[in-house]
């Protein structure tokens, strides 16, 4: 069953965060059978404001098991700590029916 990666992210430094955190993320995400969907600066809010203003990736895997396995590896633990003082990150996950 597909499923989704979605993150809404309130960067302090853009330049750092896509040099030291997105480049190597990427690369990562591919690896565990990951594909962005979007990844994008100015999310614009229709109705409510929690994330307005944010940017938001998604990115589509082939099972929640996939996202699991990436999201718990050891090379993403430590690009979470490289990721920690540059953004404030909400990450949920959608299984696609």
């Amino acid at each position: 069953m597909t499923a989704y990666m979605i993150v809404f992210a309130e960067i302090h430094d853009r330049d750092r965060f896509i040099k030291e955190y997105g480049a190597p993320a990427a690369a990562l995400v591919a690896r565990f059978g990951g594909e962005y969907v979007v990844r994008a600066p100015g999310v614009s809010a229709l109705e409510g404001d929690l994330f307005d203003g944010q940017s938001a990736v998604i990115s589509k895997w082939p099972n929640r098991a996939a996202i699991e396995e990436f999201w718990s590896s050891p090379e993403y633990e430590d690009l979470k700590r490289v990721r920690a003082p540059l953004a404030d990150c909400h990450v949920m996950v959608v299984a696609a029916p």
